[in-house]
């Protein structure tokens, strides 16, 4: 097999074109006709319900009529399916995970901001979430547990799944196995743009949610941002497509943990991005020889072969440099492996989720360190941030004025409303300053 050197770039030779040229990320094809096409499912969806379900499911995934939701027995019998030490090592991630989300919990918030009027913000649940979990490649119940264990510590009513059928109609044993060990009520065999229409719209048999969240290929992307602006779909958490990792190293890094950070992306799809930025020319020659011996000896070599055709290195003058490239290709991954790697955290403004040193690949993240492995990608992060407790609650303000509050503070309200020529909202005020020396009385 012949694998794909990197191609090197200096970064300082290149102008502002070469620059965005070497941070593009694999192009979509056909943007419009992905979301034309998107579109059409979503209608055929709500329109038809569930028997436009089973004929897309025959027509993407070729699975025959079958049931669409698993059935409590099937999902009983997951345990029996998995090796005790695949269903430890699922609980250790269950237990990291939510060990750190549970840490994100907050207090309600009280302020008095003026005297007399006191402002609240509390915090409720999301009612009913959908779970997205994407099996395109290879199952993947660490996706499983990094919505459903939010989903349950947040409180949210109902969580319902969604996850790829495999060839025989079932689902996975090891994301069933993790539905019910996080408390998802339901799990349907449902994949692509078709399941997010299920659960944006609801149908005979999927409920209608109120958020939908995972990740998922550019079919499951453009539905969840169609949805997301339909007034009776349903809003969803971020975009999050084609996995991507961008690693800063400097000369005294090893070349065989970079390339094998470096295909541990690469292997997820084609259309994965892999990076590497350094300040030395001799470790980009060695990445390549690395890249050159561990790529045949993968399982998925033809996957990561095709994803390290767009993959590239930058050679930078210094880590500073390095950093500034990094911000703005604005990473899913960050791996820092340089000497002092917390040095350079402060520098970093944009990346999904951020690795620090060797000894931190990104698969512990992908699996069990505790963060989520639900990020932005496709640059998105340089607005966006990764999966958190907050996007499973919403957030409600609350205000109470007395008498006295009231009677120092209405007035400001009266002239900001007439300033802005809102007659109603100022009388709306003074009508209750004139009752204050009222009911004083």
């Amino acid at each position: 097999m012949k694998v794909p050197a990197l191609p090197i770039s200096e970064w300082m030779s290149l102008d502002a074109r070469g620059r965005a040229a070497v941070l593009a990320r694999p192009a979509q094809q056909d943007r419009a006709g992905l979301y034309e096409a998107v579109r059409a499912i979503l209608g055929e969806v709500r329109s038809g319900g569930d028997a436009a379900l089973h004929s897309l499911t025959e027509r993407f995934d070729r699975v025959g009529p079958g049931a669409l939701e698993v059935g409590e027995a099937a999902i009983t019998q997951a345990a029996a399916q998995l090796d005790p030490e695949d269903r430890a090592a699922l609980e250790v991630a269950i237990a990291t995970v939510t060990r750190f989300h549970e840490a994100q919990r907050s207090a309600p918030l009280a302020v008095e901001t003026a005297p007399g009027v006191l402002c609240e913000r509390l915090e409720r649940p999301i009612d009913a979430v959908g779970l997205y979990v994407p099996a395109g490649g290879a199952p993947l119940p660490s996706t499983a547990i990094m919505l459903a264990v939010p989903a349950r510590i947040a409180g949210c009513r109902e969580r319902v799944l969604c996850t790829p059928p495999r060839p025989d109609g079932s689902a996975d044993p090891a994301v069933l196995y993790v539905a019910r060990a996080c408390g998802v009520q339901r799990v349907f065999t449902l994949g692509g743009a078709q399941a997010i229409a299920a659960l944006a719209f609801g149908t005979e048999t999927v409920p209608r949610v109120d958020k939908i969240f995972g990740p998922g290929n550019a079919w499951v992307t453009a539905a969840k941002q169609l949805v997301a602006v339909d007034p009776e779909g349903a809003a969803c958490d971020l975009p999050a497509g084609p996995s991507e990792v961008l690693i800063i190293a400097d000369d005294g890094a090893r070349a065989d943990f970079i390339a094998a950070d470096l295909l541990a992306q690469a292997e997820h799809s084609a259309d994965a991005q892999v990076l590497l930025v350094t300040d030395s020319p001799a470790l980009a020659l060695r990445v390549n020889a690395e890249l050159a011996r561990q790529v045949p000896a993968r399982q998925r070599a033809a996957v990561a072969t095709a994803a390290l055709a767009h993959g590239r290195v930058i050679v930078t003058p210094d880590l500073a440099t390095a950093i500034d490239v990094a911000n703005t290709y604005a990473p899913e991954h960050l791996l820092i492996q340089t000497r002092a790697p917390r040095d350079w955290l402060p520098r970093v403004s944009r990346a999904g989720s951020v690795f620090l040193g060797p000894w931190t690949p990104e698969v512990l993240g992908d699996y069990c360190s505790g963060t989520n492995h639900v990020l932005p990608t496709w640059g998105y992060a340089r607005a966006y941030s990764g999966l958190a407790l907050a996007d499973f609650q919403r957030r409600m303000t609350v205000q109470q004025a007395d008498r006295a509050g009231l009677a120092a503070l209405g007035p400001v309200a009266v002239r900001l409303a007439r300033l802005e020529g809102l007659e109603a909202h100022a009388e709306a005020v003074a009508v209750r300053l004139r009752a204050v020396p009222e009911a004083k009385a």
